[in-house]
């Protein structure tokens, strides 16, 4: 080889990025953006990570040593497009990738569907200890399903047990059965088309755990662009935002075996829940890796 041509080619290399690189300088472009993050991400760095890893076809879950590592041109392209539709779109990354994680596991949606983002994983890692024991549970109803992420989740957290994955939309559910069909939970997972108890006839449960709509009508007109992308049925409850929430609380008792819990999230929505419900004995749940706004029930307490 020529020198000329090894100096051609020394200057090629020297222009590849890194994973790093990318990640540090969309970084930067998000932040000067001054988007809303809230979707699996909370800053800009983690939400720019997400993007360029995904572009750069490499794991999430990789070691620090992966922003070394040099990402060809095509996908570096790619990669810097993303993080311009993310700032000129304002779609959360997970819309834009196709993927995002629950509980551990990998989830595909898109805007038929919510973003999962619950705290409730946490409590389904945990096998929601001390509140049941984990091996009388048989049967568990995710309301609300949406992708499906925490009837998912509750199937791998609990093998013995059936869930019914319910919600009211047919194209939400069509996205919780591709991921049911992708964690191979088809024999144990049922979807079924409701709204909220509407569409399980008599049937009893363990556990009912629900992350329902619970965004007042004040409140979904202020939020972020960003959540316009979502459905608004899985975000909208009413004028106070406790539509979705009194049907669940209504029903529940019904629905509930003896020793069972209902758990809810209903997030900033609890101080309006309190004020509606002063009677109720909620145990209001706290959670290592942050967020709130959920609550507990037994089936005793329903029926006081």
């Amino acid at each position: 080889m020529r020198v000329e041509d090894l100096r051609v080619d020394m200057r090629k290399v020297s222009h590849i990025e890194t994973a790093g690189d990318l990640i540090e300088r969309g970084a930067r472009r998000l932040a000067r953006a001054g988007l809303a993050f809230g979707h699996g991400t909370d800053n800009a760095r983690d939400e720019a990570a997400a993007l360029v890893l995904h572009a750069a076809g490499l794991s999430p879950f990789s070691d620090a040593r992966v922003r070394s590592r040099r990402i060809g041109s095509a996908r570096a392209a790619r990669a810097r497009e993303l993080i311009e539709r993310r700032i000129a779109e304002r779609v959360p990354a997970a819309y834009l990738t196709g993927q995002t994680w629950f509980a551990g596991l990998e989830m595909r949606v898109d805007p038929r569907v919510l973003i999962p983002r619950s705290p409730i994983a946490e409590l389904i890692e945990r096998r929601f200890s001390p509140w049941i024991s984990a091996n009388r549970t048989r049967r568990i109803l995710d309301i609300g399903t949406g992708s499906g992420c925490i009837a998912i989740a509750c199937a791998e957290a609990f093998p013995r047990a059936r869930v019914d994955a319910a919600d009211i939309s047919a194209e939400a559910l069509e996205v919780a059965r591709e991921n049911v069909r992708r964690h191979r939970l088809g024999r144990r997972v049922r979807l079924v088309q409701s709204d909220h108890f509407r569409g399980l006839a008599r049937r009893r449960y363990d556990i009912i755990v629900s992350n329902p709509p619970y965004v007042s009508e004040r409140e979904l007109g202020a939020l972020p662009p960003e959540y316009r992308h979502e459905p608004r049925r899985a975000l909208a409850a009413g004028r106070d935002g406790l539509e979705s929430v009194r049907t669940i609380l209504s029903g529940a008792g019904d629905h509930l075996e003896l020793g069972g819990i209902l758990v809810v999230e209903v997030g900033d929505t609890e101080r309006a829940v309190r004020r509606a419900y002063p009677r109720v004995p909620f145990t209001w749940l706290e959670f290592e890796r942050g967020g709130g706004g959920v609550f507990l029930l037994t089936a005793e307490d329903l029926r006081r």
